[in-house]
């Protein structure tokens, strides 16, 4: 179980509370589908993802990134309790979509640089480390049916 202190707690709903889901999302998929290009084979069916251009446009990409997003709200809602909450979507990942469990790292590295590019110097080194916390805790309960 995981241990949150209140500082911790108390930054990550910071975070949280100044994000624009629909400005965010899009642009931590997209930046991981541009990155990492190999990720791109779980969307085969959200059409045109050839360049960087075509992949930050595509409005598919940019609505599944909002979901993304918002899905972790489940866990800020649930920090006590984050790896039950995520246990129907980390099977639904691992064994329907077979996504790779590294993949959901490189997309919260992707947030990560995403909520630092937006908040500046307001993304200390306290708030990223209380972020990156709460981010592996959720990559570890989407990717636990591999262990």
């Amino acid at each position: 179980m995981v241990v949150w202190t209140d500082e911790e707690r108390a930054a990550i709903s910071d975070i949280f509370s100044k994000l624009d889901y629909d400005d965010v999302g899009p642009k931590c998929l997209s930046r991981c589908l541009i990155v990492y290009p190999w990720t791109q084979r779980y969307f085969g069916a959200f059409g045109n993802l050839y360049n960087a251009e075509a992949i930050m446009n595509n409005p598919l990409i940019a609505k599944h990134g909002t979901t993304v997003l918002r899905g972790l709200e489940r866990a800020l809602k649930n920090m006590d309790d984050i790896k039950n909450t995520y246990a129907e979507l980390s099977i639904l990942h691992s064994e329907k979509l077979r996504v790779d469990p590294d993949n959901f790292k490189l997309l919260s590295d992707c947030l990560t640089i995403v909520i630092a590019a937006k908040m500046g110097t307001a993304f200390t080194p306290e708030y990223q480390a209380s972020f990156q916390k709460f981010l592996s805790v959720v990559v570890s309960a989407l990717g636990r049916q591999y262990h």
